[in-house]
C-alpha cells in the first residue's frame, strides 16, 4: 500500500521522501487544483522525476483543474512536454484533459482526480472505462463504501486519509466562484467555509451568535486508526492533503502514518501513540476521523472555532499600533503567523519580524509570556479582536538538499521547439481552426471585451422568447401553476413523489408529455442506486423517453433502452474536448459551465460548434449535442453530505459582508443556496448570438410560487421596474 504525501515546492519534495513517503504529487504548471500555490516549473518537476527514479519513488503530476477553452494551447504543449519526461501518471478532472489524453498522448498515464465525484461503483466503473488506472474516490465514502467499491472492481484506488476537508462535495462547490469568479475547481477557491455566519431573525437585523457560527468551517481529516481497514479492503494508496502546507507538516504528517503503515500488528497501538505525536508537531487544524466512521460525523465540523491551522497562541487585543496577547505556546521571531480578525473573518499570513517582552525587543518568548506585536499592514483596521496562529516554525532541520535543474532548462527549451512543429496537425484539430480568426486579429473579438454591457430589448407580454427554453422545477404540482409564458420543456426533479405523479402528469399534459425531462441528481450514493433504477423503469413504463442526468456516469442507467439524454450543468463542461467527450457519451443536450463568463462561454461555443458540429452534419451520424445554459435561479453553492443538528433549515444566515444564505434539506444532501437568484434574463438575445440553443430558468429551492412565476414573467417582458439580480460570473471574470 502506497504512501502519497504532497510536494508544493522542493523542500516539501525532499522532506516528504526522506520521511518515509513512498510517492509525491505535485502540480502541473497552469493547470492544477491548487493554483494559489506557486507553480513548480517543468524543468524542476524534469528534475524531480529523475531523482524518484534514482531511489525507486514515484511522482504523480495533478493536472486537475477546470480548463476553459483559450486554456488549451498551453495545456497541450504542457502535455507534449510531459509524455516525454513520463511522470508515473497524472491526477485529472476535467473530462477534456481526459479526451485529449486518449487521442493525442497515449503514453501518458491518468488517474481521476477526487474532484470528479467517485462517490459510488458506478462512476469509479464509468472512469475505469475511460482510461484511468486508479480513482481518487470521494472524501465523503464511509468504510463500508468504500469496502463495497473495493470488493466490485479491480482498478486501483486511491484515498485520502489526512488533510483538509471541503464542506461540499469535492467538484460540487460553486461557493467561492459566486462570490467574486474565484473557482474552487480551477484551484482559485477564498475559502468561504471557513467564515462566520449568523443567524438572520425575521424582521431584524442580522448579528453574530456567540456560539457556532463557523456553520461550514471543517475539522482536518486524521485517518490512522483505519489504516489497516484500508490496507484490508485493497486500498492501493494512502494520500494526504497539502501542496500549500508547510515542510513541517509535510515531515511529520508523513513520518505519522509511515510508523502506522510499517507497524505490525502487536506494535499497532504503540505505532499509533508514537504517531499522535509527530501530528501534533504538525500545527495543523483540529481533527476528526471524517466521514470514515459514520455518513453523518459527530466532530467533522468545527462550528466554535474559525478553522484556521495551527497552534492558537492566543487572543490578541489592539495597544496603539501593536496588539498584545499572552501567548498560550512559544514563539520565536522568524516564526510563521496567520491572523485571524473577527468579524470580518479575512486572514492575514506573515513571517515574525519583531517582538516585544515587557518592553524590550526579544527573539524568544515563552507560553503564559506576555507580547507585543506589530500590527500587520493588510489587516483591516475594523477588528473587534484577532486571534493569531502558529503555522510554521522559524527553523527546521532536513529537506534542504538542492534540486539540480540546470541540466533540464536546456531539454524543456529544446522540448518546445520540438513539440511547436510536431503539434501542429493536433493543435489544429483540437483548438486553432475554430479560433483562426481571432488569431489573426479578426474582428470577431469586437463588442466581446468585458465592459459595460447592454441587456436584450424589452418584449411584450407573451411574446416568444428568443431561445428554446425549459422550466425546472421542483414538484409537479407547479406545473399547475398558471404562466404567462409557456416553456417549450419542462426539467421535473426525479424524487419518489413527482415519479408517483408520472401518471396524472401524462393525462395533465396530453401529447406535451414529450416535453417532460426528468432530471436526477448529481450525488447518488451506492444504496440508492436500486432506488433510482426502480424510478426510471416506472417512467419509462409511462412513456417517458428524456432525462437529464448530473453525473457522467449515469448513462449506465440506460443501457440498451431507447432515450434522450441530457447533461446538467454539474458536469462541468467548459472546453470543446469536454463538450466532445460527452457528445460521444451519446448526450443530446448538455449544459455549460453554470460558473462560466461571457467570455468563456464564447469561446467553448465557437470552439465546439466550428470543430466538431460541422464534421457531424454531413450526413449519417448522430444528430449535433444542442448546448444551453442555466440563465435564472438560485443554485446550491454547497452540496454537502453532512446535516449538522445546529443547521436551521429555510431561515436565512448572513456573512460578514453581508451576503444572505440558506440551508435547505436534499435527498441524502444539504443545499446551502444565496437568498436571491441570479440572472442573465435581460442577456437572452445576446446569448442566443453566443451561440446556445436553449436556456434553463431554474425554480427549484422554493421559488416556484405563483408571485415567482409573476416576478419571472415581468422580468423577461422587461416592462417593470424591478430590483437589479447578481448575474453570477457572466459579466465578470471567471478566474
Amino acid at each position: 500500500m502506497e504512501l502519497l504525501a504532497p510536494a508544493g515546492n522542493a523542500e516539501n519534495f525532499f522532506t516528504a521522501l526522506e520521511a518515509g513517503a513512498d510517492a509525491v504529487y505535485v502540480g502541473a504548471p497552469g493547470f492544477n487544483a491548487r493554483n494559489l500555490a506557486k507553480d513548480i516549473r517543468l524543468d524542476e518537476i524534469a528534475a524531480m522525476i529523475r531523482y524518484c527514479r534514482s531511489v525507486n519513488k514515484k511522482i504523480y503530476i495533478a493536472a486537475n483543474s477546470l480548463l476553459l477553452e483559450h486554456d488549451l494551447p498551453n495545456v497541450l504543449e504542457t502535455l507534449g512536454v510531459l509524455e516525454q519526461l513520463q511522470p508515473d501518471a497524472l491526477i485529472v478532472q476535467d473530462l477534456g484533459i481526459i479526451n485529449l489524453l486518449r487521442n493525442y498522448f497515449p503514453q501518458l498515464k491518468y488517474h481521476a482526480s477526487t474532484l470528479m465525484g467517485a462517490h459510488n461503483l458506478m462512476a469509479v466503473d464509468y472512469y475505469a472505462g475511460l482510461g484511468c488506472e486508479r480513482i481518487v474516490l470521494a472524501r465523503e465514502l464511509t468504510l463500508e463504501e468504500i469496502h463495497h467499491i473495493g470488493s466490485k472492481i479491480d482498478v486501483e484506488l486511491e484515498v485520502f486519509v489526512h488533510g483538509a476537508m471541503c464542506f461540499s462535495y469535492s467538484g460540487l462547490c460553486l461557493f467561492s466562484s459566486y462570490l467574486g469568479g474565484k473557482s474552487s475547481m480551477r484551484g482559485r477557491c477564498v475559502q468561504p467555509c471557513r467564515r462566520s455566519y449568523s443567524q438572520k431573525k425575521q424582521g431584524k437585523q442580522a448579528s453574530p451568535q456567540k456560539k457556532g457560527h463557523y456553520l461550514f468551517s471543517m475539522s482536518d481529516l486524521e485517518g490512522l486508526e483505519v489504516v489497516r481497514d484500508l490496507r484490508d479492503i485493497g486500498i492501493s494508496s494512502l494520500k494526504i492533503e497539502g501542496r500549500l502546507r508547510s515542510a513541517n507538516y509535510v515531515e511529520n504528517v508523513v513520518r505519522a502514518y509511515r510508523l502506522v503503515i510499517d507497524a505490525g500488528d502487536d506494535e499497532f497501538d504503540t505505532a499509533i501513540e508514537e504517531a499522535k505525536v509527530h501530528l501534533a508537531a504538525a500545527m495543523a487544524r483540529k481533527a476528526s476521523s471524517g466521514y470514515f466512521l459514520s455518513p453523518q460525523p459527530e466532530h467533522a465540523i468545527s462550528p466554535y472555532h474559525s478553522g484556521n491551522m495551527g497552534l492558537h497562541l492566543g487572543r490578541a487585543k489592539r495597544a496603539g499600533n501593536f496588539l498584545k496577547l499572552k501567548l498560550k505556546e512559544p514563539l520565536v521571531v522568524g516564526d510563521r503567523l496567520r491572523f485571524h480578525p473577527e468579524p470580518s473573518g479575512e486572514r492575514v499570513a506573515v513571517t515574525l519580524k519583531e517582538m516585544r517582552v515587557r518592553g524590550d525587543e526579544q527573539n524568544n518568548a515563552k507560553n503564559d509570556e506576555t507580547v507585543t506585536l506589530p500590527i500587520p499592514e493588510k489587516l483591516t483596521d475594523s477588528f473587534e479582536h484577532v486571534d493569531i496562529y502558529k503555522v510554521d516554525t522559524a527553523h527546521r532541520d532536513g529537506g534542504t538538499k538542492g534540486l539540480p535543474t540546470a541540466p533540464f532548462k536546456a531539454e524543456i527549451i529544446t522540448l518546445r521547439k520540438q513539440l511547436q512543429r510536431d503539434q501542429v496537425d493536433i493543435r489544429r484539430r483540437v483548438w486553432e481552426t475554430a479560433h483562426a480568426e481571432e488569431l489573426q486579429g479578426s474582428t470577431i473579438l469586437k463588442g466581446t471585451k468585458q465592459g459595460k454591457q447592454r441587456p436584450g430589448t424589452k418584449r411584450s407580454r407573451g411574446s416568444k422568447l428568443p431561445l428554446e427554453w425549459w422550466l425546472r422545477v421542483d414538484s409537479v404540482r407547479t406545473l399547475q401553476t398558471k404562466m404567462e409564458l409557456t416553456p417549450d420543456r419542462f426539467l421535473i426533479e426525479m424524487d419518489r413523489y413527482n415519479v408517483q405523479q408520472a401518471g396524472q402528469l401524462k393525462k395533465m399534459l396530453g401529447k406535451r408529455m414529450r416535453s417532460v425531462i426528468w432530471a436526477l441528481p448529481t450525488v447518488i450514493s451506492d444504496r440508492g442506486i436500486a432506488k433510482y433504477q426502480k424510478q426510471i423503469r416506472t417512467l419509462l413504463r409511462a412513456g417517458f423517453r428524456s432525462f437529464q442526468i448530473g453525473h457522467l456516469s449515469q448513462v449506465f442507467f440506460f443501457g440498451g433502452e431507447r432515450v434522450f439524454l441530457s447533461g446538467d450543468y454539474s458536469l462541468n463542461l467548459i472546453n470543446n474536448q469536454a463538450l466532445l467527450t460527452v457528445a460521444e457519451a451519446g448526450l443530446e443536450n448538455a449544459q455549460l459551465s453554470i460558473e462560466a463568463d461571457k467570455e468563456s462561454l464564447r469561446q467553448a461555443l465557437l470552439g465546439y460548434k466550428q470543430l466538431h458540429v460541422p464534421a457531424a452534419s454531413r450526413g449519417g451520424g448522430k444528430r449535433n449535442m444542442r448546448l444551453g445554459l442555466t440563465v435564472y435561479g438560485a443554485p446550491p453553492l454547497f452540496t454537502s453530505r453532512i446535516d449538522a443538528s445546529f443547521f436551521q433549515h429555510e431561515k436565512p444566515i448572513v456573512s460578514p459582508k453581508q451576503e444572505n444564505f440558506v440551508i435547505s434539506k436534499g435527498d441524502g444532501v444539504t443545499l446551502t443556496r444565496p437568498l436571491r437568484p441570479f440572472s442573465l434574463l435581460p442577456y437572452l438575445d445576446e446569448l442566443k448570438r453566443l451561440g446556445l440553443d436553449y436556456v434553463i430558468i431554474d425554480t427549484t429551492g422554493g421559488r416556484s410560487t405563483k408571485k415567482d412565476f409573476q416576478e419571472i414573467s415581468d422580468r423577461l417582458s422587461g416592462v417593470a421596474r424591478l430590483p437589479k439580480l447578481p448575474t453570477f460570473n457572466y459579466l465578470g471574470k471567471l478566474e
